[in-house]
C-alpha cells in the first residue's frame, strides 16, 4: 500500500501551460501546481527554521563561525541540488533550513539581550513577511513587467555582497557591515519578485529548488533589516 506525501514526491517539473498576455506581462495565476507546493513547503521550512534558531538561542548555543557556517551552507545546498529529484530532497532542504536556523540562534540571543530587543526581531520579521507578500504579490500581477533581464544583475550584486561581507567579517569593519545590509535589502527584495516571477512563468519547475531559493532570500532580508534595526535602534539598556 502506497502513502502519498502531503507534497508531492517528484519534485519535477509540473507545470500547467499559461499563456501570456499580448503585452508580455505575467498573467495573475490562481492555481500553479509548482508555486502552490513552493509556498507549501517554504511555510513549513520557516517554521522548522525559527524553532531551531529559537531553540539555539535558548540553550545559548555558540555560532558554528564564518566558515563553517559558509561550508555547511553551500555543502547543504549542493546536496540539496544533488537530491532534488528525489524524496530525499525533501529531507536536504530541512537539513540546509534547520542549519541555517542553527546559525541564527546566537544571532538572535544578541539582539534579545537588548532592552528593546524583542521589539527589534518582531519589527524585523514584521517588515520581512510584509516585503515578501507585497513583492510576491506584484510578481505575480499582469502589471508586473518582465523581471529576467534583472537576473545577471542581481548575481553580480549577490556575488559582491558576499564578498565585501566576507571582508566586512573577517576584517571587523562595522561600516562596510552596515552598508552591505543595506545593500543586501534591495537585493533580497528583487530576488523575491525576481524567483516568484520565474516560478509563475516556467523558468524554475522544481518546488524543491523553489523553496531554496526564497527562503535564502527570506532569511538574508530578516537578518539585514535586524542589523540595521539593532544598529539605528538598538538600545543597550
Amino acid at each position: 500500500m502506497s502513502v502519498r506525501h502531503p507534497l508531492d514526491v517528484d519534485p519535477r517539473p509540473r507545470v500547467r501551460e499559461a499563456a501570456l498576455p499580448a503585452s508580455g506581462a505575467a498573467p495573475v495565476v490562481a492555481d500553479h501546481p509548482v508555486l502552490r507546493d513552493t509556498y507549501r513547503l517554504l511555510s513549513m521550512t520557516l517554521l522548522f527554521s525559527g524553532a531551531v534558531a529559537v531553540g539555539t538561542a535558548a540553550l545559548g548555543l555558540p555560532g558554528p563561525g564564518l566558515w563553517l557556517t559558509l561550508g555547511g551552507f553551500f555543502g547543504l545546498l549542493a546536496l540539496t541540488s544533488w537530491l532534488r529529484n528525489s524524496i530525499w530532497g525533501l529531507a536536504a532542504v530541512f537539513a540546509l533550513t534547520g542549519f541555517m536556523g542553527y546559525t541564527l540562534g546566537p544571532v538572535l540571543a544578541a539582539y534579545l539581550a537588548l532592552a528593546n530587543g524583542p521589539a527589534l526581531v518582531a519589527t524585523a520579521a514584521g517588515a520581512t513577511g510584509a516585503a515578501f507578500f507585497g513583492l510576491s504579490f506584484y510578481a505575480r500581477s499582469a502589471a508586473a513587467p518582465d523581471l529576467s533581464r534583472f537576473g545577471p544583475f542581481l548575481l553580480v550584486g549577490v556575488i559582491v555582497a558576499l564578498v565585501l561581507g566576507i571582508a566586512a567579517v573577517v576584517f571587523s569593519l562595522s561600516a562596510l557591515a552596515l552598508a552591505v545590509s543595506g545593500l543586501v535589502v534591495l537585493l533580497m527584495c528583487g530576488l523575491i519578485a525576481f524567483e516568484t516571477q520565474n516560478i509563475v512563468r516556467g523558468g524554475e519547475t522544481n518546488y524543491i529548488m523553489a523553496t531554496v531559493s526564497l527562503f535564502v532570500s527570506v532569511f538574508n532580508l530578516f537578518t539585514a533589516l535586524l542589523h540595521l534595526l539593532g544598529f539605528f535602534g538598538g538600545d543597550e539598556g
